[in-house]
């Protein structure tokens, strides 16, 4: 099928965590025979911060992010056999999602793909007049990034058709270990970008157990944190590119996965560095939410924590053998089951089946 996606960057992770995600599912889809044609807005300097080139996989269209531009790239939805919208891509959102699904042919599988549920569920209840409220009922399907059961009842509750999680996982070819890098040494590291729905919970979990653990070394990438203030062992990177995230992951003896407010709220929500960590064969602790078991064992595959001091307490534990054994098996793990191969045949049978589904209705 000819797929038309407009998200927000396929070629740039800068203030874009879903990046990786759309690589790893937009790329097997193209192995499985869909053509990918990527819409993306030249906006937040994305362009200037390219992690990669164009890929041989997909077509990525860039578009300046004017309203001109965003109606002419809206109108060629209409070539498309699936024409998805995803959540978050940051310039005229509303405008694109109306206008690309007004643009689609009625035989066009028309896709909502939600990468943060949990947020757009909040705006949808609030506002009753929300563009995607307006536009759920052509939809044929929504898919998100995660949420489990909380945000599959609720989209059905909003008149959602259809909404099926889809995970996040690990692009084993992306993702694996490597030799470690001396700028990225610590005894605990975190990946992510200052968000005002993160910090609250990157203080409590990173920066309080810092403070427990003056003689540990800390480390923090991401983007925006430059001016927080923090403990004296804590080391700032700054932006770290995602072909620099498997060293970020292998050289420390952990790493640390803190969700966002909403989504540890809602659960069922792992974030790309679970599955990129993991990938890498890092001893992944994470704060504790909702599902995480069907992803990781707790104690064997990750280890959890409820606050900061269950970070300083498992940081103050760990032995490198232990960490080492932690993180081969969360790799074996993710393999086995958390690949974007896994999800990639999941959603060509979503496609299939919903591309059945409007043939018997003669659409």
């Amino acid at each position: 099928m000819k797929i038309a996606f407009y998200g927000s960057s396929l070629l740039s992770s800068y203030w874009n965590g879903a990046a990786t995600y759309y690589r790893g599912m937009l790329r097997d889809l193209a192995g499985r025979g869909h053509t990918i044609t990527f819409y993306e807005p030249d906006a937040y300097d994305r362009q200037k911060h390219r992690d990669i080139d164009p890929p041989p996989w997909a077509e990525v269209r860039v578009y300046p992010a004017t309203p001109d531009a965003m109606r002419a790239v809206a109108a060629e939805a209409a070539a498309a056999d699936v024409v998805v919208k995803a959540s978050g891509v940051g310039v005229f959102d509303d405008e694109l999602l109306e206008g690309v699904m007004a643009a689609s042919r009625p035989d066009a599988i028309r896709i909502f793909w939600d990468v943060d549920a949990p947020a757009t569920l909040a705006e949808l209840a609030a506002n009753p007049d929300h563009a995607l409220r307006r536009t759920l009922p052509m939809l044929d399907l929504v898919l998100t990034y995660g949420g489990g059961p909380p945000v599959v009842a609720a989209y059905e509750g909003f008149g959602a058709t259809v909404c099926i999680p889809v995970y996040n996982a690990l692009d084993p070819e992306t993702h694996h270990p490597v030799p470690g890098e001396p700028r990225f040494a610590a005894d605990l590291a975190f990946l992510g970008n200052r968000l005002p729905d993160r910090e609250a919970r990157v203080e409590t979990f990173f920066l309080d157990a810092a403070a427990r653990l003056p003689q540990r070394a800390f480390l923090i990438g991401g983007s925006g944190w430059a001016d927080k203030g923090m403990p004296g062992n804590v080391r700032h990177l700054g932006h770290v590119y995602t072909r620099e995230h498997n060293a970020f992951n292998t050289t420390p003896l952990a790493v640390l996965n803190i969700a966002r407010d909403s989504m540890a709220a809602v659960g069922y929500s792992p974030a790309t560095r679970v599955f990129e960590a993991a990938g890498a064969g890092a001893c992944l602790v994470t704060d504790a939410w909702a599902g995480l078991d069907l992803f990781l064992r707790e104690g064997e595959e990750v280890l959890v924590a409820r606050d900061g001091q269950d970070v300083a307490g498992h940081l103050a534990a760990l032995t490198p053998e232990r960490a080492r054994a932690i993180g081969a098996a969360a790799r074996d793990r993710i393999t086995r089951e958390h690949t974007y191969a896994h999800r990639g045949a999941q959603v060509d049978a979503i496609l299939r089946d919903a591309a059945a589904r409007k043939r018997g209705r003669g659409a």
